[in-house]
């Protein structure tokens, strides 16, 4: 009887070696507050001084602030001088000088007071 003869085993196919990929650069970490909350970067928008109309500089002055500094000026007024409307306190009751910003509305919400101060700031 003939033995049959045994064959080599196959050898395996190797992939070839990967060459190390360059990952994108990390984010640098984000500053986290004593609180524990995240640092926000403020938006530089935002933060660019604008002059205010001779109208709205009756309330906050005649400097250029940022759009931010602006609405906590006008807040301050209406605080000071009592202007929020006791029944809604989102609404704003305007003096003689703020219903000349609002152009000429008596009363304002809070949301629509942002839009008629920024018609009234330039570059």
């Amino acid at each position: 009887m003939a033995t049959a003869a045994k064959k080599p085993a196959a050898k395996k196919a190797v992939a070839p070696a990967k060459a190390p990929t360059k990952s994108a650069p990390k984010a640098a970490p984000k500053k986290v507050t004593a609180t524990g909350t995240v640092a926000r970067k403020p938006n530089a928008a935002f933060m660019k001084p604008l002059a205010p109309s001779a109208t709205l500089a009756a309330v906050v002055g005649a400097t250029p602030l940022p759009r931010t500094e602006v609405t906590k000026k006008v807040w301050e007024y209406i605080k000071k001088h009592n202007l929020q409307n006791p029944a809604n306190k989102r609404n704003i009751v305007a003096d003689d000088k703020l219903k000349a910003v609002f152009g000429g509305k008596k009363e304002v919400s809070m949301f629509e007071m942002t839009k008629l101060i920024s018609d009234h700031l330039r570059v």
